[in-house]
């Protein structure tokens, strides 16, 4: 009775930061590697673990409240082709990585887990930020920084540049002419709206 209780908390519980970074880290590595590898595969295995709403609004930052719900969804489904074309040409064909996990941080609703990752002879610091909604809900990546530099704080500073200059439309048009680009180049074709 007790052992029976005790699987099924273990198994409604959520898992930690760490496990989400291990478990997303095996998803990727293990498309990225195999033979014919698609850049829709490798974009599946991200969208379980990676959270492109939540990078989208912290990267406009106080931009994101002024904007509708329909302009919201446009920005959100800009930058997540384009970080999936991004990711996708990057990770495609490097083979594995070993990846060391360190620390994990958790402070409320807000996760850091620190790893390291070595491609070949290349050992690489890269940190993982996560969040949650609330204590029931799955923790989602948000951020990745490497070698100190994070993919969040690089947005935002481009984005306050092109908001400046081009304002709010200028900035997605910007987005979605670099997001077109890299879909022809990847061979990727958008995700269905």
């Amino acid at each position: 009775m007790i052992a029976s209780l005790i699987a099924a908390v273990l198994l409604t519980a959520t898992p930690t930061p760490v496990e989400v970074v291990k478990s997303g880290n095996a998803d990727v590595q293990k498309v990225a590697s195999a033979p014919g590898a698609k850049v829709e595969q490798l974009s599946k295995a991200v969208e379980r673990f990676v959270d492109f709403g939540e990078l989208s609004k912290r990267a406009l930052g106080a931009q994101w409240d002024k904007l509708t719900p329909a302009q919201r969804k446009d920005f959100s489904e800009t930058m997540q082709g384009l970080l999936r074309a991004s990711y996708a040409q990057k990770a495609l064909g490097q083979g594995k990585a070993q990846v060391q996990y360190g620390k994990e941080s958790v402070q409320g609703n807000e996760a850091t887990v620190a790893t390291t990752v070595k491609v070949k002879q290349d050992e690489v610091p890269v940190e993982y930020k996560l969040f949650r909604e609330n204590e029931k809900s799955e923790w989602r990546i948000y951020d990745v920084i490497t070698d100190e530099v994070s993919l969040l704080e690089t947005y935002q500073g481009q984005f306050r540049k092109l908001l400046a200059d081009k304002g709010f439309d200028g900035l997605l048009s910007t987005l979605k002419s670099k997001r077109a680009q890299l879909e022809k180049n990847t061979g990727a074709t958008p995700p269905a709206q």
